[in-house]
């Protein structure tokens, strides 16, 4: 097991190489916790930098609008600004800072700071808009990203900030915290045997046992908020809860969330009668009269229902004031009278198959299908396994997962020690984008990518007929195909303007030339072939000089304004998206046909042409084709 503070040693080096200026090292810090927090990407989340003077106390912004895979729609969805303050080191001093920098942002979000930088004034426009037209489910969270965890003391300072934000801008503001110490503790359980070290959280709740290791009963719904809020307190993350979940929240879009919000508004004394209930895994239990108090808890079924009640109550019971209002008042006593129904399970603190089990099986009445439970079965982790002993590749599954895996290497000599690693999921987009031609939807959008999104269904669900199942080998050829894009300069950061933001359209383009080339050649083109032949081919400096460059070149004449097949000239660029470059990028039919994207079609015939000219005795296809052949 790697330490914290091995961890932290591990985790910071990326944050300090080069020995970068106070700004910069701010900005790093926290755009890796960040990301790591919110298990995303740097390279595709819409991130705002307003750090320096005039800042407004925001150092760096990012809306999240919350899953878009859900079928139906007629739900509220709530979309979340984090506005995150980055405290690297000396740069937090403890309650004083909490307190300072929570009165800046709240001030400029109330308009009371004038004198802003031209980054936090355009993102404090998009911000009044947003609480203008703001629904009853989103959120402006004041996140502040420390490298330690917070004192007890500190704890306490937060919830008086919550009061203070609340009183001024209404329920839509909450504060949050996250340290080096969060990503730690997501990564692996705290394995200890002394009860101080164990995490202990009070349930008043009326349960009794029922058989070997198991509490069943009810809890009120008040009880339930006090419980989460306990857990939040303690913890800073009320998400760990869920940790060992098959899926984090949905938000309130969907009928079952919908109908949930709407009992809990209206009727929440008969909520209890509605609810299928929720299921609470714990390392042990104590039981009283009246609660419970439980180790490690984590919600295996009823993470919409937890959360539902959460938001509900959090927006009713937090919205500040000193006053008495009636209506609220009533609403409290009828919530007063709600329960749900509960199940407390004791799994020790060696019971993953046991907590797997009661995961799979508690959540089998939901429409969640067979492929929800890949963390669970074992498919990721056989893949890392193959991946480690194959291709000496390590698979992050979790963002913070290099970082300690890292950490395990620096202090344990013996173990295997790896120089590559990739993170699984952005894999997976690298895959779905050239590989099933999703480039739009994969510049666009996170959750089609993740466990139950629509994508990731289809990569995970292909039949026997593509060659077998998506495996390894897939994931292998991903990351050679992802560390060749990152080599030829396209993503945020790059020169040339064409490769900034067609980092996934360029994937698209590879797999699709290198489709023309295998097809060409009547070889397999299968998915799993694909993948194959592509090894070999990144693994050739000839061949994939010829393959990339060519790739390249459709992007680069693309984007070029002037030439023949543009993308300033296509119809649906023009009439459709009204020359909004960014959402042409994001559109979901982008490259896939003839009718909607001509030009695209256009420039790619002309370059699989190209390839199979002679030049120098010998084409781009005929070098490619070499490589594969090879035994």
């Amino acid at each position: 097991m790697v330490t914290l503070e091995e961890f932290k040693r591990s985790w910071l080096k990326d944050v300090q190489a080069g020995d970068p200026p106070t700004v910069e090292l701010g900005r790093r810090f926290a755009l890796k916790l960040v990301t790591q927090w919110l298990d995303t990407s740097d390279t595709t989340a819409d991130f705002i930098y307003c750090d320096g003077s005039g800042d407004g106390g925001i150092d760096i912004a990012l809306l999240d609008t919350g899953p878009e895979e859900i079928s139906d729609t007629t739900g509220i969805s709530g979309h979340t600004w984090y506005l995150v303050q980055s405290k690297y080191g000396s740069a937090f001093a403890g309650t004083n800072t909490l307190l300072t920098e929570s009165q800046k942002v709240i001030e400029t979000l109330d308009g009371k700071r004038s004198r802003l930088n031209s980054l936090a004034g355009g993102l404090l426009e998009r911000l009044n808009n947003f609480r203008n037209s703001g629904g009853v489910a989103d959120k402006i969270v004041l996140v502040y990203a420390t490298e330690n965890g917070l004192t007890e003391n500190e704890k306490r300072t937060l919830t008086d900030i919550r009061a203070m934000g609340t009183a001024r801008l209404g329920p839509i503001f909450d504060v949050e915290t996250i340290s080096i110490e969060t990503i730690h503790a997501r990564l692996q359980e705290m394995e200890t045997s002394t009860a101080e070290e164990i995490l202990n959280v009070e349930l008043n709740a009326q349960l009794v046992p029922s058989g070997v290791d198991l509490l069943v009963g009810s809890v009120g719904l008040l009880n339930l908020y006090e419980f989460l809020k306990r857990y939040r307190e303690q913890t800073g993350d009320l998400d760990r809860i869920y940790e060992k979940n098959v899926r984090r929240f949905l938000g309130g879009r969907g009928k079952v969330n919908k109908a949930m919000q709407n009992t809990l508004r209206e009727a929440p004394d008969k909520f209890g009668l509605y609810n299928n209930g929720i299921t609470i895994v714990v390392h042990n239990y104590d039981l009283a009269d009246d609660h419970v108090t439980i180790a490690e808890p984590y919600i295996v079924n009823g993470c919409q229902t937890t959360r539902t009640i959460w938001e509900v109550f959090h927006n009713r019971l937090n919205a500040g004031g000193t006053g008495v209002n009636p209506e609220t008042e009533a609403w409290k006593n009828n919530a007063a009278q709600g329960v749900v129904v509960v199940k407390v399970v004791k799994v020790g603190e060696s019971g993953d198959a046991l907590l797997q089990a009661i995961t799979r099986y508690t959540n089998s009445q939901n429409a969640i299908r067979e492929k929800d439970f890949l963390a669970l079965t074992g498919d990721f982790k056989t893949w890392q396994e193959e991946l480690a002993i194959h291709y000496d590749l390590y698979l992050e599954i979790q963002r913070g997962g290099w970082d300690s895996q890292k950490a395990l290497q620096n202090t344990n000599p013996v173990t295997k020690q790896f120089t590559k690693h990739a993170n699984a999921a952005d894999l997976i987009k690298v895959y779905g984008a050239g590989w099933l031609g999703e480039a739009g939807v994969a510049f666009g959008k996170n959750p089609p990518f993740l466990p139950d999104g629509s994508v990731f269904k289809r990569i995970v669900n292909e039949a026997e007929t593509d060659g077998g199942q998506f495996g390894a080998v897939d994931l292998y050829a991903a990351y050679l195909l992802q560390e060749a894009t990152a080599a030829m300069g396209f993503g945020r950061g790059a020169i040339k303007q064409s490769r900034r933001q067609t980092r996934f359209l360029f994937l698209m383009v590879v797999i699709d030339l290198f489709r023309d080339v295998l097809s060409r050649a009547s070889k397999p083109l299968h998915p799993r072939a694909i993948s194959s032949a592509l090894v070999k081919v990144l693994e050739n400096e000839a061949a994939r000089t010829a393959l990339l460059d060519r790739a390249a070149e459709v992007i680069d004449g693309y984007f070029t304004p002037g030439s023949d097949d543009s993308v300033f000239t296509e119809p649906a660029f023009l009439n459709t998206f009204n020359s909004d470059l960014n959402a042409f990028l994001k559109w979901e039919k982008l490259g896939k046909s003839d009718v909607d994207t001509p030009r695209f079609k256009s420039a790619l015939a002309v370059n699989k042409a190209v390839m199979g000219k002679l030049m120098g005795g010998v084409s781009e296809r005929q070098t490619i084709l070499t490589a594969i052949n090879r035994t």
